[in-house]
């Protein structure tokens, strides 16, 4: 599902932050524009209704160029959490190299985060994407705020998975650009083993995740 033009040296990647609504899902891209060098990022997108929720996405454009000439650009993407916006999280999950799943830490949340997550799941196959193929991260949201499921019960949950598991508070900017940088470094390593990108393009790992995780000094 990779946009990629090979003549053109060009390959545009779409990342998508998914998760039960108010989870933290935009909060997360605003952290990362805050805290991302300006020097490759994009103007951020948000679209929200009145009461703070996504209705449509959001978008935070990232930029980067190998020695070589190849180009790539990351789309980061959110999605709505509400259950009737379903077909606008399909739409978005269309052509998506990498996926964050941003559940909420607090109890009260854990039956919509296993729902969302079931969502996500049907959702991926119904677009023909495989959720044991895509790069996935996990990312407990949300951990700054009281009756929280501790973090023991949720490694015993997700760790048998082997999917990276982050801790964050995305309203402090805790954890947002550790779950980011391996979702990127897991999705380049994907995409080269596919596309050999250091082989025919020159584009080194180290080189590709620090540019588009470089923080602002």
């Amino acid at each position: 599902m990779i946009e990629f033009d090979e003549q053109a040296k060009k390959l545009v990647v779409k990342l998508v932050y998914y998760g039960p609504a108010l989870s933290g899902k935009t909060t997360n891209l605003l952290c990362l524009h805050d805290q991302l060098c300006t020097e490759g990022r994009g103007d951020l997108m948000v679209l929200d209704t009145v009461d703070d929720r996504t209705i449509f996405f959001d978008l935070l454009p990232l930029f980067y160029v190998a020695p070589s000439g190849f180009r790539i650009k990351l789309k980061v993407f959110t999605v709505p959490g509400q259950v009737r916006h379903d077909a606008t999280r399909k739409a978005v999950l269309q052509r998506a190299d990498g996926i964050v799943f941003v559940a909420d830490s607090q109890k009260k949340q854990m039956g919509p985060n296993a729902e969302s997550f079931a969502n996500l799941e049907k959702n991926l196959a119904m677009v023909g994407l495989d959720i044991d193929k895509l790069p996935l991260v996990i990312q407990f949201n949300k951990r700054d705020v009281p009756d929280i499921i501790p973090e023991n019960e949720i490694q015993t949950t997700w760790e048998p998975t082997g999917l990276p598991l982050v801790m964050a508070s995305a309203l402090q900017g805790d954890g947002v650009l550790e779950t980011y940088r391996q979702l990127v470094a897991l999705t380049f390593d994907r995409l080269n083993a596919r596309l050999e990108l250091t082989a025919r393009f020159g584009v080194e790992r180290a080189d590709f995740v620090g540019s588009v995780t470089r923080i602002a000094g």
